[in-house]
C-alpha cells in the first residue's frame, strides 16, 4: 500500500498541471453535456450505425484532444508519427464497437435458456475479440514488450486487497442511492432464470461472466492505452486514458462516472509503475462484485 501511495505522490509531483486542468475540464464538460442533455439515452436509442458513429466521435474527442494539447505544449511531433496516429484511431474505433455490439443467437427452443446463454457468453466473447485485435496490434506496433501488461514481474496481491477494504464503506453509501439501485445488481438484467432449481449456480456463472468484462477493460485501458502509448508520451499517457475511461461511464450513475476519471488516473499510475494490469484487474473485479452485493442488499432494504 505504501508503494502505491509513493507512486501516486511521485506522479502528482511531476504532473503537468496544465494538462491536468485541461483534461479535468474536458471530462467535466463531457459529464455535464451527457447528464444534462441525456446523451447516452439518446445515442442508445438510435440505429446501430448511428450509435457507432456517435461513440466513435465521443471517444475520439475524449482521447485525441488531450494528445493534441500535449503535442502542442511539449513540441513533440506525435501527429507526424504514423504508428501513433494508427493507434489513436484504433482505440476509439474498437471500443465504439464494444459499446454497440449485441448478441441474440437462438441456441435452443427455450426462451429462458436463450436469454441466459446470450447473457453469459456476451462478456467472454467481447474479451476474446478485443484481446485478439489488441494482440494483432501488439504484434505490429510493440512486439518488443510483454503483451500490454499481461506479464506480472514481482506482483503482490496484498496492496490491492487494501484498496478494496477502503472502497467498502464508499460502496455501502452508494448502495443507498436510487440511481445506483436502478443499475445494480446487473443480475436483474435477466428477466428469468433457466430453472429455479440450482439458481445459485446460474447466478454464479452469470457473475463470473460479468467479471470477465473487467479483464477486457483493464487490458484495453491500462494495458493498451498506457503501456502501448508509453513510448510516445511516457507518464503523460495516463490523463488521455482517464478522460476516455470517464466517457465510457456515461450510462452509469453520475457519481460513478465522475469517480471513474480519478479511478482511471489511480489505476493508470499503478500500471505505469508496475508494468502489469493484474493489480487493476483485482481492484476492478473486486469493486464490481462489491457493487453487485451492494445493489442486491440495497434493493432488499431500501
Amino acid at each position: 500500500m505504501k508503494k502505491i501511495l509513493f507512486y501516486l505522490k511521485e506522479y502528482i509531483t511531476g504532473l503537468d498541471k496544465m494538462m491536468l486542468v485541461f483534461c479535468s475540464l474536458l471530462a467535466a464538460a463531457g459529464i455535464f453535456l451527457n447528464y444534462h442533455f441525456e446523451l447516452y439515452r439518446k445515442i442508445h436509442g438510435s440505429p446501430v450505425q448511428i450509435q457507432y458513429a456517435c461513440w466513435l466521435l465521443v471517444f475520439l474527442i475524449a482521447f485525441a484532444f488531450p494528445y493534441i494539447i500535449y503535442s502542442l505544449a511539449t513540441g513533440k511531433p506525435l501527429f507526424s508519427n504514423t504508428s501513433f496516429i494508427a493507434l489513436l484511431i484504433v482505440a476509439p474505433a474498437l471500443f465504439a464497437w464494444k459499446m454497440v455490439y449485441t448478441i441474440n443467437v437462438h441456441f435452443t427452443n427455450s426462451i429462458r435458456w436463450n436469454e441466459y446463454i446470450n447473457h453469459v457468453i456476451y462478456w467472454p466473447l467481447l474479451l476474446f475479440v478485443i484481446s485478439l485485435v489488441l494482440f494483432i496490434t501488439w504484434k505490429i506496433y510493440a512486439p518488443e514488450q510483454p503483451f500490454y501488461g499481461t506479464d506480472a514481474p514481482g506482483f503482490k496481491v496484498a496492496p490491492y486487497i487494501g484498496i478494496l477494504f477502503i472502497m467498502v464503506p464508499l460502496i455501502a453509501a452508494a448502495s443507498t442511492q436510487p440511481d445506483f439501485l436502478d443499475v445494480y445488481p446487473k443480475l436483474k438484467n435477466l428477466h428469468s432464470w433457466p430453472s429455479e432449481k440450482g439458481k445459485w449456480l446460474y447466478q454464479l456463472i452469470y457473475e463470473l461472466s460479468y467479471g470477465s468484462d473487467f479483464i477486457t477493460i483493464e487490458l484495453f485501458f491500462r494495458g493498451f492505452l498506457i503501456l502501448g502509448f508509453i513510448k510516445y508520451a511516457g507518464k503523460d499517457s495516463i490523463l488521455p486514458m482517464a478522460v476516455f475511461y470517464c466517457a465510457i461511464h456515461f450510462g452509469k450513475p453520475m457519481a460513478e462516472c465522475i469517480s471513474s476519471f480519478f479511478g482511471g488516473i489511480i489505476l493508470g499510475v499503478i500500471t505505469y509503475n508496475t508494468r502489469t494490469i493484474w493489480g487493476g484487474v483485482i481492484v476492478h473485479l473486486g469493486i464490481a462484485w462489491l457493487m453487485e452485493i451492494g445493489g442486491w442488499l440495497g434493493n432488499i432494504y431500501y
